[in-house]
C-alpha cells in the first residue's frame, strides 16, 4: 500500500502544479489584458478631448455665423436684398375654425 499511497500523492502533487501553472498563466494573460484595455481607453479619452475641443470651435463658429446682423449683411450684399416697404408686404391669416 505504500506505494500505491505514494504514487496517488505524486498524482495529486501533479495535478495542483499543473492547476497552479495554468491559473498563473491565467493571471498573466488577465494582466496583460488589463493592461491593453487601460491604454486603449487612455487613447479614447484624448480622443474624446480632442473632439471635445472641436465640438466647441464649431459651437462658436455656428454662434458666429448664425448671427441676425451677419445673415442681413450677406442677404444685402449678395442677394440683394432689402426690407420689403409697406405696399409689397401682405398679411396672410388662417381663416378661424
Amino acid at each position: 500500500m505504500t506505494a500505491g499511497v505514494k504514487v496517488s500523492e505524486l498524482a495529486a502533487a501533479a495535478l495542483l502544479a499543473v492547476g497552479v501553472a495554468v491559473s498563473g498563466l491565467w493571471l498573466i494573460r488577465a494582466e496583460h489584458d488589463g493592461r491593453q484595455l487601460f491604454v486603449e481607453l487612455e487613447e479614447l479619452k484624448r480622443e474624446q478631448d480632442r473632439l471635445q475641443v472641436d465640438w466647441g470651435r464649431l459651437q462658436i463658429e455656428q454662434s458666429t455665423m448664425a448671427t441676425h446682423s451677419r445673415i442681413e449683411s450677406i442677404a444685402r450684399e449678395r442677394l440683394n436684398l432689402q426690407v420689403p416697404t409697406a405696399e409689397q408686404v401682405s398679411v396672410v391669416a388662417e381663416p378661424p375654425r
